[in-house]
This record gives C-alpha cells, structure tokens and sequence, in this order.
C-alpha cells in the first residue's frame, strides 16, 4: 500500500503521521488518511476538495498533474509526499 509522509511544518499545525493506506489515485489514498486525521484535510484540500495553493504533493518524486481532483494514479508501493509551500523574502 502507498506510504504517505507530511513535512515537519505540516505537523506543527496538526497532527500529520506517516502512514500506509490503500488507495488508487491521490485523493483515494488521501481520503483514508483524513479519515484516521480528520483535522489535517482542512491544512491540505480548500473547501472544494483541490489542493491549497501552498500545498505541493509528490509521487515517487513527481509533482503531481492534478491539483484540483487529484486523479493522478498511486501504485502500491508509491511514496507521496505532502508538503506546505513557504515563502517569504
């Protein structure tokens, strides 16, 4: 099952585990986690379920193509990486 892994700044704001959940696309494998961590999909999806515009998600190292319904395919032994954009001068 894909492994899904949150960055530091994500867990300070929320709880953010890595965790192993089933799932054949982004928001598949997404939906599980949000599921044991209900709090975390506000910090990561807008209210229409796209990704927040500071948010970045990574397949295998591969910025994913589908930012608004995250259909972008997860194999099972996928590594996905969620991580908040910052920025600043």
């Amino acid at each position: 099952m894909p492994r899904v892994c949150f960055t530091a700044n994500l867990a300070r704001q929320t709880a953010a585990p890595e965790c192993v959940v089933a799932g054949d696309t982004v928001a598949d494998t997404l939906a599980a986690v949000f599921e044991s961590t209900p709090t975390l999909r506000g910090y990561v999806l807008d209210d229409q379920g796209a990704l927040r515009k500071h948010v970045a998600v990574f397949i295998d190292g591969e910025c994913i193509r589908d930012r608004i319904s995250l259909t972008d395919s997860v194999r099972e032994s996928s590594q996905i990486f969620v991580m908040q954009s910052l920025s600043g001068g």
